[in-house]
């Protein structure tokens, strides 16, 4: 380690490879580098309890987070989710004037003795998501569709914004 005088006069310790070399650093790189390895610290437990942090094994349930687009089409919002391996009879969608609440929770009850489990990932899974949108919404007209695994969410809205059309201006 060198201690080095920057122009401002604040003293940074850097670390050196070779002696008498001095690499240059900035004295708030520690808290980084401390908040790195705290992260690969965390990490590494989880893994080591938890197994990959995709799923969770044994009898926790593996909570996910599907993904999720939304679109703004002018007269109606349209959200489209993937829920792989998920029955549309344990989605649950709740929908308020300024926000949407969609859930499931799906859950393997069979028991099939006669296999030798090595691993079983597939037990069970639930999800949580709740979005507020901007504009108001027409409860009673939301229309939801699930088809190979992607559900599809029509809101269509009380007030739709008018639709602007740029203009091209000229330059003179």
């Amino acid at each position: 380690m060198s201690i080095l005088r920057d122009r401002k006069d604040k003293l940074a310790i850097r670390p050196t490879e070779k002696k008498g070399e001095i690499l240059q650093r900035r004295p708030f790189d520690i808290w980084s580098d401390m908040d790195q390895l705290f992260e690969r610290f965390k990490s590494n437990l989880d893994e080591l309890f938890w197994g990959t942090p995709v799923s969770m094994v044994g009898p926790f349930l593996e909570t996910r987070t599907p993904t999720m687009d939304v679109a703004d089409l002018g007269n109606r919002y349209e959200m489209i989710l993937e829920l792989p391996g998920i029955s549309k009879d344990n989605i649950d969608i709740q929908v308020t004037p300024n926000a949407i609440e969609i859930s499931a929770k799906q859950e393997t009850t069979e028991e099939e003795k006669k296999k030798n489990w090595i691993r079983r990932e597939r037990s069970s899974t639930n999800f949580y998501r709740y979005l507020e949108l901007p504009e108001e919404l027409k409860t009673d007209s939301v229309e939801a569709e699930m088809k190979d695994g992607v559900l599809t969410i029509k809101l269509p809205k009380v007030e739709p914004k008018p639709e602007f059309k740029a203009t091209k201006v000229k330059i003179k």
